[in-house]
């Protein structure tokens, strides 16, 4: 497979080989994956067997450089289940394509040739646009709906141009004074201060030379930052009435009236601890029993909940009239805060994020100890979820214009809560948070992304994870010792599965009972649930090398008989084509499977 990358400004390097593999930016791996993968917003594909417009080019490069950056690909069919057909685009004008994107969008836009054995492709690798910055052509701003390109909204234009934004807690509130300011509030971050510090002499100091040393007084005025967090209820409601946190309670999921709600306009060091005793007039306690010893697990962790209100508001968007609500039930609390989440900073990354939006506030909060680092906070509610054999954080119902986080407090598994105590605390504090993920991935039954494999050698050295099958189909599961616990060996023995021979014998057993009709490749997997189609598969070709099965049939109506495959003169072509078929039948039943799971 060859390829040819158009550049600006520089020779074209020649293609290089090793050992007979040319060398590609894009892999073949890739390829690959794109064929198979769903098209998103960072993706599109153009059949373009011939040409494509020129000027639908520089707007999907618009759109898809607006939405964070991505390929466009020519040559490959874009409907679901699509392949490569090929395409004769820009045959010898790679440079001079790469270099009119380049004058007429400012972007460096990497345009590859790709002869793939099915057909050439070409692959526009698109860079995301600079933050607060939205790219246009011709004032004409594009981002995707679905497949189409379409004018960007107002309201996402208006979000991006405010990304780069000054810090608005750090700006000045003209009309405030520190008469607005409560003495009791500047004294409790004091004492906080000073003790985190292990700065006694703080204590010395007047309340405007410490709001001065914390930045919160600039050149004697106030900023919005010491307003949130000191500011009297009549100056908030004067200067800056949004920034609030109203809690609300409701005995149950269905109603719709709550039964408590309290508005708490006032700075926040007036407030968090009354919040909090709130929270906690109604936070009971969960029991399980591990042999003599009886565990006690509160609803809400109150450093969790702690630790989200103050994401709340170190991260809300200040210049929204909306509010912070708190809305708790007796098994779940919902925090939404105005505002999206910063730019950069989605669900999938959020443990790894981290952007303040207000960072003179989260920089006065981290003085006082209320913060340890930046992204500690997500770490914290994510690792005290999987301790306690909670369900994760949900962002659901987050959108572009605020942050909703559930923190649900129904312990769900009291054998997996049994089986974390026996690995034991200073084990699991050892442990990353990617490794904890990885365990409440395993224990969940869930599938385990890649990025988190590389992970799994250490669980399974340490003697927590076991892993069986071979190749891509390895499987994990919870090791022996955990079901020894709970005195579930037999469960054990369920998931882990029976070792291969006994699998083989299985098989042949039902082939031998049904030999009359024969046995179809979907009802083999039902013998074997546990094991993937590949597996089955690579069970049924070692029985058929043994020839002790073969196959009959063609397509769809291939079944497995006992015995000895047919003899050399119609065997072989017979073979070939039931081993294209066998392939083909899998191919589909796992196509099936997966829309099962993403329904």
């Amino acid at each position: 497979m060859e390829f040819r990358r158009g550049g600006v400004g520089r020779e074209t390097p020649p293609v290089q080989r090793s050992a007979g593999v040319d060398q590609m930016t894009v892999s073949q791996e890739q390829i690959t994956a794109w064929l198979n993968a769903k098209e998103d917003t960072h993706v599109e594909f153009k059949s373009a067997r011939e040409q494509m417009d020129s000027q639908d080019i520089v707007n999907y490069c618009v759109a898809l450089s607006n939405e964070g950056g991505g390929h466009l690909v020519l040559g490959i069919t874009p409907k679901i289940r699509r392949r490569i057909c090929g395409t004769n685009a820009l045959k010898g004008k790679l440079d001079k394509e790469q270099s009119r994107l380049l004058q007429q969008l400012h972007l460096r836009i990497d345009v590859e040739e790709i002869n793939h054995p099915k057909g050439r492709l070409v692959v526009f690798s698109i860079p995301g646009r600079p933050i607060g910055e939205a790219i246009h052509y011709k004032g004409k701003y594009l981002m995707r709906s679905g497949e189409q390109v379409v004018p960007m909204t107002p309201d996402k234009l208006k979000r991006i141009f405010a990304e780069t934004s000054p810090d608005f807690s750090a700006e000045i509130c003209p009309k405030a004074t520190l008469s607005d300011l409560s003495a009791e509030a500047i004294q409790r971050f004091r004492e906080k201060w000073a003790l985190k510090s292990r700065n006694p002499s703080l204590n010395q100091l007047t309340e405007e030379q410490v709001l001065r040393d914390a930045e919160l007084v600039v050149n004697g005025q106030l900023t919005y930052a010491a307003l949130i967090l000191f500011g009297t209820r009549s100056a908030l409601g004067k200067h800056l009435a949004q920034a609030e946190v109203c809690f609300e309670y409701r005995s149950n999921e269905a109603s719709i009236q709550h039964q408590q709600r309290v508005d708490y306009r006032e700075g926040f060091f007036l407030f968090e601890e009354s919040l909090i005793q709130t929270i906690n007039l109604r936070n009971d306690m969960q029991h399980f029993q591990d042999g003599l010893f009886v565990w006690d697990i509160p609803t809400f962790t109150e450093r969790v909940v702690r630790e989200a209100v103050l994401n709340a508001v170190t991260h809300r968007d200040y210049r929204s009239q909306a509010s912070v609500f708190v809305r708790q039930y007796p098994r779940r609390i919902t925090i939404t805060s105005p505002g999206g989440f910063p730019a950069g900073v989605t669900p999938a990354n959020v443990l790894y994020m981290s952007v303040p939006r207000n960072r003179r506030i989260a920089d006065a909060f981290q003085k006082c100890g209320f913060v340890e680092r930046g992204g500690q906070g997500m770490d914290l509610i994510f690792r005290a979820a999987i301790t306690e054999g909670k369900p994760l954080p949900d962002f659901t119902g987050s959108d572009d214009y605020q942050v909703a986080l559930t923190l649900r407090g129904d312990i769900q598994d009291e054998q997996f809560l049994r089986f974390l105590e026996r690995i034991g605390k200073e084990t699991l504090e050892s442990f990353s948070i990617e490794d904890l993920l990885l365990l409440d991935k395993v224990h969940r039954e869930e599938r385990i992304p890649g990025e988190m494999k590389p992970r799994t050698r250490a669980l399974v050295e340490q003697g927590i994870l076991e892993s069986y099958g071979r190749g891509r189909g390895v499987h994990f599961i919870l090791s022996r010792k955990f079901y020894g616990f709970l005195e579930q060996k037999g469960a054990y023995t369920r998931k882990r599965g029976l070792d291969r021979s006994t699998n083989k014998e299985l098989l042949f057993k039902h082939i031998a009972d049904n030999q009359k009709e024969g046995s179809p490749l979907r009802d083999l997997l039902q013998v074997l649930p546990a094991l993937s189609y590949a597996q089955v598969r690579s069970l049924l070709q070692e029985l058929k090398g043994e020839r002790r099965i073969c196959p009959v049939g063609t397509k769809k109506s291939t079944r497995w008989f006992p015995g000895k495959p047919a003899g050399p003169s119609t065997g072989s072509a017979q073979n070939d084509a039931n081993s294209k078929n066998e392939h083909k039948e899998a191919a589909r039943m796992t196509n099936n499977k997966k829309k099962r799971q993403e329904r």
